[in-house]
């Protein structure tokens, strides 16, 4: 019987680390830590749940799996802008709770080292509840998500 290889675990979640998935929405730039991204997709048919909140567009069926997918405009109060080409599926995995994000595009996977990453401002707690940390990226700035607090909303 072949048992898991925790050094090689190790190895593999230490790649991983400070790696952060980009895309763009409006004009900002956001990061998702790599860890949780399963795959991207392109855009694709949605099936429309009842009495779900309105961030939250509906289900798509990947490869079988029922996965909840939530436009990240509108949980971020921005306004609604039709899909197209470019828009994608972002696929996540938290805690075994899978759920796709829908983002204008993905940009690239990017590594920012820990000494760029810096909390967010106390200017106003209750606006950047997604936010978990800033990259600082040459003179560009990413908003890295927090993905549990993105989730793990009362209204899901």
């Amino acid at each position: 019987m072949a048992g898991i290889d925790v050094k090689e675990l190790m190895e593999e979640e230490d790649t991983q680390k400070g790696k952060f998935l980009t895309f763009s929405m409006e004009s900002k730039m956001y990061g998702i830590d790599v860890r949780y991204v399963t795959e991207i997709i392109g855009i694709q048919p949605i099936t429309e749940v009842p009495e779900l909140p309105g961030y939250i567009k509906g289900i798509i069926n990947l490869r079988g799996k029922i996965i909840p997918v939530m436009d990240v405009r509108l949980r971020f109060k921005m306004p609604f802008k039709e899909y197209n080409d470019r828009t994608c599926i972002i696929v996540i995995d938290i805690d075994g709770t899978c759920i796709g994000l829908i983002v204008d595009s993905v940009t690239e996977i990017l590594s920012i080292p820990e000494d760029e990453i810096v909390d967010p401002p106390e200017v106003n707690k209750t606006g950047n509840n997604y936010i978990k940390c800033i990259g600082k990226v040459g003179n560009e700035m990413k908003l890295i998500l927090d993905c549990y607090k993105l989730l793990n909303d009362r209204e899901i």
